[in-house]
């Protein structure tokens, strides 16, 4: 005989998504961060202190700005109202400042901590209606951005907040957050070669880890499958995961042959790979990166042009995101391809390296070392040295800067292209003069 279900019986709670249910409830749960929340870091501090205050959250998504928000509301027993920059108004501005002076005003006083997510989408006006309420203390302000503040971000609301930079969850932080997802699912096991993959694909992002593996785990109970294997995420995940392998292959061999074409001076096959990194869904900012590593490792002085043409396009970037400012990491792969190349200053560099690991610690020259005080003029510190400004085009003809038992080196080798081509001009003049002043 069927029982009858009671009225809450026959009405099934409402599903929690596995991040929610896996969502910090005390600082100590945070995974990852410790640069601001380990002992005697900025965030812990504040934590620690009694006393909140407005701040900025800056990180990409899934590093836990809107978990350590909730947490400072709760450190300090303060009514958190949390706000959508990307679906509020001015409308929820209201409400939120509302709320806060009742909360102020109650028969027992409350702080107010509001908590605005993706503080960047909201325009000059809306940032400003924050102002008047957080100089006079009604409430904590606290934003969420995934967008560089110092361009997003009002400045006189940003004058009035502490930023703090959040990171990407390392492998060992993403590990400790699967670990604790599985363990809420005992009767399944995930493989290695999976988690290996499962990590990778998160990029560093633990909500795209939990809400990837809640999806994971909702088919393996459908399948009766009681192990996570390599071969079955890619089945289940299919093209999104084959696509963006981060931790695969194909990732490392794309960026390979990007940086490659770029070195071999292929402006399109640059393209192409650029293209194939972008649309499976590589990181933009992480190609930024290597392009500023391109300017320096394979351009060079050849054409110092291109490591600031890196860093503009990588500060584009930051500005507009995407899609818009992947136009100007283009305009910089192409302009890498064609750049006259050279490694003189990569191989120089790592030539000095290797000659110092070997190398005793040989003293400064007298001529060459500071002498601040009396003592030290007594001691015959500086004694000697020429100032090359004041001498024939700045230059000291014969005048020595290594220590004064090491033989004259040639780390540095200029190649016969581009600036460096002038470059080895003036190092062989230079070293004329050097001859005929007597230094060798």
């Amino acid at each position: 005989m069927a029982r009858a279900l009671s009225p809450a019986a026959s009405h099934p709670p409402t599903h929690v998504p596995l991040a929610e249910r896996l969502r910090p409830r005390a600082l100590a749960e945070v995974v990852g961060q410790q640069h601001l929340l380990g002992e005697g870091m900025a965030l812990r501090i504040a934590f620690e202190s009694g006393q909140p205050h407005s701040c900025i959250l800056w990180g990409p998504p899934g590093t836990g700005k809107t978990t350590i928000a909730r947490l400072m509301a709760g450190a300090f027993d303060a009514q958190f109202i949390p706000i959508s920059a990307v679906l509020g108004g001015v409308k929820d501005i209201r409400e939120a400042v509302e709320r806060a002076e009742n909360a102020r005003d109650g028969l027992t006083p409350q702080p107010t901590i509001v908590f605005v997510d993706e503080v960047h989408r909201f325009n000059k006006s809306q940032q400003d209606a924050f102002l008047p309420h957080v100089e006079s203390g009604l409430f904590t302000f606290i934003g969420a951005t995934t967008e560089n503040p110092s361009f997003e971000v009002n400045s006189a609301l940003l004058s009035r907040a502490t930023v703090y930079v959040l990171e990407p969850l390392g492998s060992a932080d993403l590990r400790q957050l699967l670990d604790r997802a599985m363990a809420q699912s005992p009767q399944l096991t995930i493989a290695e070669d999976a988690a290996e993959r499962l990590l990778a694909y998160a990029d560093g992002d633990a909500r795209r880890l939990l809400n990837t593996l809640e999806t994971l785990l909702i088919s393996a109970k459908a399948e009766r499958r009681d192990t996570l294997t390599g071969d079955w995420l890619l089945r289940v995940l299919g093209e999104r995961l084959r696509r963006y392998d981060k931790g695969g292959e194909q990732f490392y061999d794309t960026i390979s042959a990007l940086h490659k074409s770029v070195r071999g001076s292929d402006p399109d096959a640059a393209l192409y790979w650029f293209v194939r990194m972008i649309d499976g869904g590589a990181d933009p900012r992480y190609l930024a990166r290597r392009m500023i590593r391109m300017a320096s490792e394979d351009i060079g002085l050849a054409d110092p042009r291109a490591l600031r043409l890196a860093l503009d396009a990588a500060e584009v970037y930051e500005r507009l995101g995407s899609p818009e400012g992947e136009l100007a990491l283009a305009e910089c792969i192409v302009y890498l391809a064609v750049a006259p190349k050279s490694n003189a200053v990569y191989k120089a560099f790592g030539a000095a390296k290797a000659f110092v690991r070997q190398d005793t610690t040989r003293p400064v020259p007298l001529h060459l070392r500071n002498a601040p005080t009396k003592l030290m003029k007594q001691l015959d510190y500086g004694k000697g040295y020429r100032y090359a400004h004041d001498e024939e085009d700045a230059f000291a003809a014969g005048e020595r800067y290594l220590p004064d038992d090491m033989p004259e080196q040639r780390f540095y080798q200029p190649t016969p292209r581009g600036l460096e081509i002038k470059i080895g001009e003036k190092l062989n003049e230079l070293r004329r003069r050097n001859r005929e002043a007597g230094q060798g």
